[in-house]
């Protein structure tokens, strides 16, 4: 199963840097969204996939026990969600706003419009 998610997170990266070098500003944002799910995946599947119990530690041990899910790798994905939702609104209302000002959606005219 591991395999298959690789090849997705490949997928999504691919795809996402092809949406990143268009020139619409809309297909950027689109590329941002799929590079941060890419990235979100790439963590959880570096942190090993298994079918585990929570990461508890019983009360007259210091170590959780194997087999246990991996606390980590949830905190970096639930982390790396919020600031990509930060960054993904950011993006938009600057989108929206650059729109609505120059009424373009090609980074190309916004290079004319400095002059």
């Amino acid at each position: 199963m591991a395999v298959w998610l690789a090849i997705t997170v490949g997928g999504l990266y691919g795809c996402a840097f092809y949406m990143l070098m268009r020139r619409s500003i809309t297909k950027t944002l689109i590329g941002l969204i799929l590079l941060s799910n890419a990235a979100n995946l790439l963590i959880f599947v570096a942190a090993g996939l298994t079918e585990a119990q929570p990461a508890l530690i019983p009360a007259d041990s210091y170590l959780p026990e194997p087999g246990t899910a991996d606390p980590l790798a949830q905190a970096l994905i639930l982390t790396a969600i919020v600031i990509g939702f930060g960054v993904l609104a950011f993006a938009m209302a600057l989108i929206y706003r650059a729109h609505e000002v120059l009424h373009v959606d090609d980074f190309d005219a916004l290079k004319d419009a400095d002059e």
